[in-house]
């Protein structure tokens, strides 16, 4: 079995396990990978929430804007599940003199930013497509590097903990975003422009505390088509905890897309909420949600760590969104919808906190951390774009406006999810 290597204190080299006990991650590169995470994905969180919605009415006909905003977000998202891995798989790979790490960590979000001020100031659906590409393309380009920071300098007694907090980023970004939206939405470009700043801040601490290092010469095959396409593939049959974990991960994500993606619609369809009301009961319900989430992910990142176990916290996870989800589908008043809003967020925030350790521990090769993070990337983005494929068959049993049937449905995900994890051996 390969011996994952660990950083050695002074130097951007690896040193075997063996010659170098591991050494805790100090707090400042625990706080770089923190801020990283909280700026990339504020900078590309904000505008599918709230921007790229205002920023596409400004400029299209009301009839139009959403066959438009559509288009917009469908382009982002597939170049999204393309450049997480792609991207990853380049940079571990990267001989540059600044490590393999850091150039796309820096690179990516300059970039991130680049595309944010198209989208600003662009003034035709084409020009706001080419700045999303590009936003999106750099975004994950950053964001690929800073989750194969975590395996590559955090030793895996912190793993949970770090984990968690990486998963409350995401969470405090999705918050944040509104709060920007709504501080410049008389002057919408900088709504654009200061999550983007947030993130180049971000991974540019990350990119000035780390230890980075090139990749070992002659390591990698020369980059061709079949390394392309080996960056979205990692073979189950040899590396079965993998597949298990992608398996499990892929189906939890699912059930919380339901919540996600269909939340807005069942404010209205159900409760009976007007347009105008339902973005206050939407914004309501996340922040409990939120707050959830960052008690989940404190208390299993901790616990998880101090027990050395992952398997159990990601089963009581996945069980309690199922219940979650459960008490989503007999939810008829808006007290009872917080009450399931509360409990789903922290089921979310205990299966973050152990999401990216568990990852970490079944990856089949460390000098390929980031390609194949990048892999299980996908089983987390690919649910956003299949359940609102797969919901309007739920939706419409019984006559239409289902939402006890899609929310089950998610429930029963969320359970097989955890019962894929089961699988994995080399994991406690």
């Amino acid at each position: 079995m390969a011996v994952s290597p660990e950083v050695v204190p002074g130097a951007d080299t690896l040193a075997p396990a063996e010659s170098v006990p591991p050494l805790p991650a100090p707090g400042k590169l625990i706080f770089g990978l923190a801020f990283a995470q909280f700026g990339v994905m504020l900078s590309l969180l904000t505008p599918v929430i709230v921007t790229l919605a205002l920023r596409v009415d400004q400029i299209v006909p009301k009839d139009d804007r959403g066959t438009a905003l559509g288009q917009v977000l469908s382009l982002g998202a597939v170049l999204a599940l393309i450049g997480n891995p792609v991207f990853g798989s380049l940079s571990d790979r990267t001989r540059s003199r600044f490590g393999r790490r850091r150039p796309w960590l820096i690179g990516g979000m300059a970039v991130a930013l680049v595309g944010l001020l198209m989208v600003a100031l662009g003034g035709s659906v084409p020009v706001l497509m080419a700045g999303w590409a590009l936003a999106q393309l750099g975004g994950n380009a950053s964001m690929s590097a800073a989750m194969a920071s975590l395996p590559d300098l955090v030793p895996e007694q912190q793993r949970g903990k770090v984990s968690g907090l990486i998963g409350i980023m995401t969470s405090l970004a999705m918050v944040t975003g509104t709060v920007v939206a709504n501080v410049f939405h008389s002057t919408l470009a900088l709504a654009f422009v200061v999550p983007a700043l947030f993130g180049v801040a971000g991974t540019v601490c990350l990119a000035l505390v780390m230890r980075d290092r090139p990749a070992a010469p002659d390591s990698f095959e020369p980059y061709s088509l079949r390394e392309f396409l080996r960056s979205f593939w990692v073979d189950p049959r040899r590396h079965p905890d993998f597949a298990w974990n992608f398996a499990g991960r892929f189906l939890v994500f699912v059930g919380i897309s339901c919540v996600t993606s269909y939340q807005v619609y069942f404010l209205q369809d159900r409760l009976g909420y007007s347009d105008s009301e339902v973005s206050a009961k939407v914004a309501v319900g996340t922040v409990i949600m939120v707050v959830a989430v960052i008690v989940g992910s404190l208390l299993g990142g901790v616990l998880s760590d101090r027990s050395g176990r992952r398997k159990p916290y990601v089963l009581g996870a996945s069980f309690v969104l199922a219940v979650g989800l459960l008490l989503l589908a007999l939810a008829q008043s808006f007290s009872f919808f917080l009450l399931a809003m509360a409990v789903f967020g922290f089921g979310q925030g205990l299966y973050l906190s152990v999401d990216v350790a568990l990852a970490a521990a079944v990856l089949p090769n460390p000098e390929e951390s980031a390609k194949d993070l990048g892999v299980l990337n996908i089983g987390n983005a690919l649910p956003q774009s299949l359940v609102p494929i797969i919901a309007p068959a739920l939706l419409a049993i019984g006559g239409g406006e289902n939402y006890g049937a899609l929310f089950l449905f998610g429930g029963i995900a969320c359970v097989l999810g955890a019962l894929a994890v089961q699988f994995i051996r080399s994991v406690k």
